[in-house]
């Protein structure tokens, strides 16, 4: 079928000449020429069929390209001054630009670990009061849930108490009723309660008020740890929950991790730090942008693969827990980069080509060095220069006329 194309392509490039191909078994060579060249005796050296030096003409010596180095080319000679236009070849100098050169992989994206939480019970109770619902908003110190436990009125009331007591010891103290010896250990009662007391939440303010509301029940307050919102609900009122049972997950979305999956022989080029960029097929048109922050010491022996972490901002909320990505780890940026289109770019006998603009009817097949690949642009490296004019459509198009030869036709003097 690529046979079939080139030939047609040849076939359309030849209509400028107004003659059908028929003439000749894969060319055409018309009586009176075409545009910039003549088909009449050749002068010393020259191509007579192509108009050009026989040691440039590229249609002619199709072995030469795999010899070309960069910077160097062959010379392409259309059947008219109108052929490119026929199939459609559009010229432009090469953009100057920013080159990335990046590593593909896929990603995954999950909650940073740092900014989530599990709010939990602290002792067995039951549960008085919810506040909160799941995908509410929380702010920290918010009351998310009430507790009541008896294990809680009992350290609460002995700090209560302890606290009551160290007021009479000071007091007789003053009085010079009671030793030194009594007040101290009064004072040492009442930090041993209240310390108890602080692995609940209390505070000292806290106990002292509460020494004055009597018989009233005490509830210990869940708190939310940071602003985030509640991703997980398990509390519900009257339920009897056990110490350490999470009542809630909260988390802040602000930012997330993507876990990269980086193959084995790309892992030399990956660093800590290095800007990584992250498509999702279900938010199209957006791509997010993050840091590397870990790079994992294993490889996984089966998969060959080695996961990585980015830390990802997600102002907006978009960005889901076990969403997948397509990830782009950028290894090298450099900035006043001649960069073309991927289209203008062939490929034969392993050389990378452009087509470079001589004259309507005349373009160079021109050796590059090519570097990085990014956003359908590829850069050049070495052979080009920024003035010059190259083919950014259909240079295919102009590939098969470079490779005439090999289809049969070529000099007319051979």
């Amino acid at each position: 079928m690529k046979l079939i194309g080139t030939f047609l392509l040849a076939a359309a490039l030849c209509i400028g000449c107004g003659r059908a191909k028929d003439e000749h078994a894969g060319h055409d060579h018309c009586k009176n020429g075409h545009d910039g060249h003549s088909h009449g005796k050749a002068e010393p050296g020259m191509c007579g069929e192509h108009g050009v030096p026989e040691a440039e003409c590229g249609i002619c010596n199709p072995d030469k390209i795999a010899k070309l180095k960069p910077g160097e080319g062959l010379a392409v000679r259309l059947p008219s001054a109108e052929s490119a236009k026929i199939v459609g070849v559009e010229t432009a100098p090469p953009s100057v630009g920013t080159a990335t050169e990046s590593i593909e992989c896929h990603a995954e994206f999950m909650f940073n670990h740092n900014k989530l939480a599990q709010l939990v019970a602290p002792v067995s109770g039951i549960i008085q009061s919810v506040e909160t619902d799941l995908g509410a908003r929380v702010k920290e110190g918010q009351v998310v849930a009430r507790l009541w436990s008896a294990a809680i009125a009992e350290t609460v009331a002995k700090a209560v108490l302890s606290h009551q007591t160290l007021e009479r010891e000071r007091k007789l103290r003053t009085d010079g009723i009671t030793p030194a010896k009594d007040l101290q250990e009064a004072e040492a009662a009442h930090r041993a309660a209240c310390q108890q007391a602080r692995t609940y939440g209390f505070s000292e303010a806290d106990i002292d008020a509460m020494g004055s509301r009597g018989d009233e029940p005490v509830y210990l307050e869940i708190r939310a740890l940071f602003d985030g919102e509640i991703i997980e609900r398990n509390a519900v009122r009257g339920a009897q929950v056990e110490a350490g049972k999470a009542l809630f997950t909260q988390v802040d979305r602000s930012t997330m991790w993507a876990m990269l999956n980086i193959p084995e022989a790309q892992l030399a080029r990956v660093q800590l730090g290095q800007t990584v960029e992250l498509e999702v097929d279900a938010l199209p048109g957006k791509t997010f942008t993050g840091k590397l922050t870990w790079i994992a010491a294993q490889v996984n022996e089966r998969t060959r693969l080695a996961l990585a972490r980015a830390e990802v901002a997600n102002p907006d909320g978009l960005l889901r827990d076990k969403m997948f990505a397509r990830a782009r780890i950028l290894t090298r940026q450099a900035g006043h980069s001649l960069l073309v289109p991927v289209d203008a770019v062939q490929r034969v006998a392993g050389s990378a080509l452009v087509f470079v603009r001589r004259a309507d009817d005349l373009f160079e097949a021109r050796a590059i060095r090519l570097g990085a690949r990014h956003n359908g642009s590829l850069e050049v490296l070495d052979g080009l220069k920024p003035q010059e004019v190259v083919a950014v459509t259909r240079s295919f198009a102009l590939k098969s006329q470079l490779l005439l030869s090999r289809l049969g036709a070529g000099c007319a003097d051979d």
